[in-house]
């Protein structure tokens, strides 16, 4: 009880300004400073997430808060929050002895605790103990329990802080920390929560509703409790009345007044973003979460994420991404059995422009909504990928070339190879498999000889598997590497078997999009990066993630591959049903995976590389036998299932920008051949089979 008195004396003791009669140390120990967590709270707040145009793309948050300043809130709320909470607020000191009295004179006239005391400077001290609790129940409960102990303590830092803040800044933090129900903490989430307007632009009435709101947000309610909404606020408006911060006629007039509600429901989350960008905001939370710029620990990252009051500007193109939804939404139906998903990448800079996939990101799977991110690998929110079949041959072509084998490299390509002896970074793979393993080609009559563009154009197996023996399985996981390909999707190490030719190690789209990207920007490889810029709600600049670009092969190789991969849209190529509709140039690959479980096309043009994947969501759906769209399908290649997804995606995406030509090597077609028939006769190289059939 001493204590206690000793305390309360205190407090009544210390006036106004706050600057005779307290003498702290005298009257608890160890009581010289107060936390500056009750100074400058670090208060959870809102982080925005905008495309690259300034377009909101969704609000995330723990708790739905803005920190405002006082210049920046209504006179009005400043008022009626003091008036209806501690009148003589500006008047006592922590501890208000005649409120104290009052308090014990009316619970003893009752025989209830049902009169409180606490100053707005204690129930202050008490919302950021509640605060800085968390989600943590225990410790929320803890800062809630009404014993002696804690009594004190709110107390003392009560006392002392109004010694080292000034009132006007007390006021300003308790309406930036307090919760006035349905989701909003602070006055400026509350008034949009309730009027859809910012604090500043409070009317009398609607300050009145706001203030009434923090005794009771339940029973207080305006949404569930209308009636008792605005009794509460017409008490609150006597109350300014009776304090002379307004006049009788104000409160005339905004007693006349209607509640005049314009609820906004809460928006929490990547799941309100629109036009598909739900699952590009769950990979910008991923590399928040994830990328040592936010913090050197993962506590310290997840503290920022949930700390939040950040502005996050990214890299998403909105147009591109409308035109990435369009094409995946408009070939292939959410109910399908099969689903899309597009990554964009920007060449020369790693940015990425669209993320998008057929089923919508969401919980409710009888709506066929996921959360899982096809478009990335497992670390980022993704699953485990997809084969990407012949889009991986591309990748061989480049170690190749930067190997000093010859754009017109030509290789026997029989139509059936038992895999060959080669040799990997720690040793030599062996087809020790009996019977040995075989690699055929795709159709019976596609054997060689071929040179590179024709091989690639036409996408030879065992051409691809020749190549690889003779520059060695290290040499193409090198490049890989170079590439941005360090692991499988899964994260898994990538394998050096030769298999690896054949893209049987799973990849996600925006991986291949980033190796095309480098394809298309002459050999230079930027990591792919999701954030431009980022700043507090303050306006301060917050570090992000450095793009990093560097030279992955050089520029002679990147000619070739442009002249291979054209060949590919061109004439006989797998791909040559996929020109765009101003005909400008493309070059790209399909593919297609072992049993048609996953079919892909990747091109690009020199401002934009495109990846498109087709398949089941959990890799399980063989397409043979199929619909899609409403469209029955034998079986689905490269070129006809993704091909057309990935056109009518770049022919909106690149609608009314300039036409620019891909640098091209000089690589002669191959000689004529001997015509088989024996009659003396030469051939051009067989097209084999049409490109509607190829992979």
């Amino acid at each position: 009880m001493s204590v206690v008195s000793g305390v309360l004396l205190a407090g009544i003791a210390l006036p106004a300004a706050g600057g005779v009669g307290l003498a702290a140390k005298d009257t608890a120990e160890g009581f010289d400073e107060v936390p500056d967590d009750f100074k400058t709270p670090p208060l959870t707040q809102a982080t925005q997430i905008f495309d690259a145009k300034g377009g909101l793309i969704a609000k995330v948050y723990e708790r739905d808060r803005t920190v405002i300043t006082a210049d920046q809130m209504s006179p009005f709320m400043r008022h009626a929050q003091v008036d209806i909470e501690d009148a003589r607020f500006y008047e006592h000191g922590a501890v208000d002895l005649k409120g104290v009295l009052r308090a014990i004179s009316k619970n003893a006239e009752s025989g209830t605790t049902a009169q409180g005391a606490s100053t707005l400077t204690q129930q202050y001290v008490k919302n950021v103990n509640v605060e800085q609790a968390g989600d943590d129940r225990d410790a929320v409960l803890e800062a809630q329990r009404k014993t002696l102990g804690r009594k004190i303590q709110e107390l003392k830092v009560a006392i002392k802080l109004e010694e080292d803040l000034p009132k006007d800044q007390i006021l300003t933090n308790y309406l930036n920390i307090t919760y006035y129900g349905n989701g909003a903490y602070g006055v400026e989430a509350a008034s949009r929560r309730y009027f859809g307007k910012s604090n500043k632009d409070l009317t009398v009435a609607e300050a009145a509703m706001l203030a009434g709101l923090v005794q009771n947000p339940s029973q207080y309610d305006p949404k569930l409790h209308p009636q008792a909404a605005q009794n509460r606020r017409d008490t609150v408006i006597d109350k300014m009345v009776e304090n002379k911060h307004i006049t009788a006629d104000q409160a005339k007039e905004a007693k006349a007044a209607p509640l005049g509600l314009n609820y906004q429901a809460p928006q929490n989350g990547c799941i309100t973003a629109q036009a598909g960008m739900g699952f590009f905001c769950d990979y910008v939370r991923h590399v928040v979460k994830q990328d040592p710029a936010f913090g050197k620990s993962a506590d310290e990252r997840k503290k920022v994420w949930n700390t939040g009051g950040l502005n996050i500007h990214t890299t998403l193109d909105p147009d591109k991404q409308a035109a990435a939804q369009n094409a995946v939404t408009s070939n292939v139906r959410v109910t399908d059995s099969v689903s899309a998903a597009v990554s964009m990448v920007e060449p020369g800079t790693g940015k990425i422009l669209a993320m998008a996939q057929t089923r919508p990101y969401g919980l409710d799977s009888n709506k066929n909504q996921t959360v899982v991110n096809l478009n990335v690998d497992s670390a980022m929110g993704g699953g485990n990928g997809f084969q990407p079949g012949s889009t991986f041959k591309p990748v061989v072509a480049a170690a190749a070339l930067e190997a000093g084998l010859s754009a017109t490299q030509e290789y026997s390509s029989p139509n059936k190879l038992e895999y060959p002896t080669m040799k990997t970074c720690e040793g030599t793979w062996k087809n020790e498999a009996r019977p040995r393993t075989v690699v055929p080609n795709e159709s019976a009559n596609e054997k060689g000889p071929y040179q590179l563009k024709e091989a690639m154009a036409l996408s030879v197996n065992t051409y691809f598997v020749q190549m690889e023996q003779e520059i060695g399985l290290c040499a193409v996981k090198q490049m890989a590497n170079k590439l941005g390909i360090t692991t499988r999707a899964s994260g898994k190490p990538l394998e050096e078997v030769p298999a690896m030719a054949l893209g049987v190690e799973e990849m996600s789209p925006l991986t291949m999009a980033n190796v095309y990207a480098t394809f298309a920007a002459q050999g230079t490889h930027c990591t792919p990066i999701a954030i431009n810029k980022i700043t507090t709600v303050d306006g301060k600049d917050v570090p992000v993630p450095a793009g990093h670009c560097e030279q992955a092969f050089s520029e002679s190789t990147a000619r070739a591959l442009n002249t291979v991969l054209n060949g590919v849209t061109e004439n006989n190529g797998t791909g040559a049903a996929l020109n765009l509709e101003d005909n400008r140039q493309i070059a790209g690959k399909t593919g297609t995976s072992d049993h048609k479980k996953a079919a892909w096309f990747n091109g690009y043009t020199p401002q934009l590389a495109t990846a498109v994947w087709l398949g089941g969501p959990d890799g399980g759906v063989e397409m043979r036998d199929i619909t899609i769209n409403g469209k029955h399908r034998t079986e689905v290649f490269g070129a006809d299932g993704p091909g057309p997804i990935w056109r009518d995606a770049m022919d909106q995406a690149l609608k009314g920008t300039p036409k620019q030509s891909l640098p091209m090597a000089d690589i002669p077609d191959p000689a004529p051949r001997p015509n088989p028939t024996g009659t003396g006769a030469t051939t051009a190289p067989p097209a084999t089979t049409p490109p509607a059939q190829q992979h």
